[in-house]
């Protein structure tokens, strides 16, 4: 039978996961919720055609005149796709991008509503700068989804599909992909002629590349900040009460080593710890709050792997057994038999 103090520390890991999934979640939803945004009250307002189901979205809704909202489409074209995605990707993925998916959905839709009743014109009349305004929005709401390991859907399973049976990667099929949904906006009716309606979409693709772009561009670049990883050296004669709140406080796990000061010939005791950039300033409050006189050094780490930061994702060289290998002076032998053999037809010609 397990001990109090046991079950007392399980139920607190049990907490701890599930504010964590609440935390999670609720990050989630405010990051669809300013995707809907970015997308309805900057960009679609000016007929810019995006990537990923909500442009296709777009499509649909230009094309029949406003009588499809974009929300409809997005829904039931990620419910297809998942349909399909089923075997392949896995019922995990499934089941996350479904959350995803359907809150982005009702959230475009409660956009669109609003628009459609309270703005008689765009809030930006400058297209450029509604662009880059509702691109960055954008690319902020994806990022935040993507850090708390999030999906909203869209291109993201047509990509998961065909790296699974193919070698094509991620990134090019979701490229390839939301260039061919922005491209087919040239075919969305405007004006009695084929030149009128050139010079109308043109601009408009380009816009729609140039907004694509700048939210991948923002989503890679909120992503990669919170993966930055910072190193700390600390220096202090409360070394064991600072590494004991940091793990408590900071869930950060610190590294004691033993040093010594050369001009004060003194042993000291030497903390080390790695955390995310994001969490700095906590570290730095903590050490503060103990000892103002600590020695504290920090710097940036290109990378952290391992338990509590990235997984390591290398692809290992097939190596020859013993059996396999060949020693140097048959591989030299070899090699020069194969030189003669290749040698004897050019000197019979």
């Amino acid at each position: 039978m397990p001990r109090p103090n046991t079950l007392i520390y399980m139920a607190k890991i049990k907490y701890n996961s599930m504010m964590n999934s609440a935390k999670d979640y609720i990050v989630i939803l405010f990051g669809l919720a300013l995707y809907a945004v970015g997308f309805t009250f900057f960009i679609l307002p000016h007929e810019i055609v995006i990537g990923g189901l909500a442009g296709l979205g777009s499509l649909v809704k230009l094309a029949t005149g406003g009588l499809i909202p974009v929300a409809v489409t997005q829904y039931a074209a990620n419910l297809l796709l998942l349909a399909f995605a089923f075997r392949i990707v896995g019922r995990t993925f499934v089941l996350r991008t479904i959350f995803g998916a359907t809150f982005a959905s009702l959230f475009i839709g409660i956009a669109e509503t609003i628009s459609a009743k309270l703005l008689t014109h765009p809030i930006m009349e400058d297209t450029t700068m509604s662009a880059i305004l509702g691109a960055i929005l954008c690319g902020m709401g994806i990022g935040l989804i993507f850090i708390h390991n999030g999906s909203s859907g869209g291109t993201d399973i047509v990509a998961a599909m065909v790296s699974k049976v193919s070698n094509v990667s991620i990134g090019r099929t979701m490229m390839f992909t939301d260039m061919t949904i922005v491209a087919c906006s040239i075919f969305l009716p405007y004006g009695h002629t084929l030149a009128e309606r050139m010079e109308y979409r043109i601009p408009l693709i380009i816009y729609g590349l140039a907004v694509t772009y700048i939210i991948a561009f923002v989503t890679d670049m909120i992503i990669n900040t919170n993966r930055q990883a910072t190193q700390f050296v600390i220096f202090s004669n409360k070394w064991k009460e600072i590494a004991d709140r940091v793990n408590r406080e900071a869930h950060r796990g610190v590294t004691v080593m033993d040093g010594m000061g050369w001009y004060t010939k003194k042993e000291v005791k030497v903390l080390m710890v790695w955390c995310r950039k994001i969490e700095s300033v906590t570290i730095f409050r903590i050490v503060k709050s103990i000892d103002d006189h600590a020695f504290i050094t920090q710097c940036n780490v290109n990378g952290v792997y391992g338990q509590g930061f990235d997984t390591m994702r290398v692809k290992m060289k097939k190596h020859p057994s013993k059996d396999e290998t060949v020693p140097l002076h048959e591989a030299k032998a070899v090699g020069a038999a194969d030189e003669a053999a290749a040698a004897e037809p050019a000197k019979e010609k």
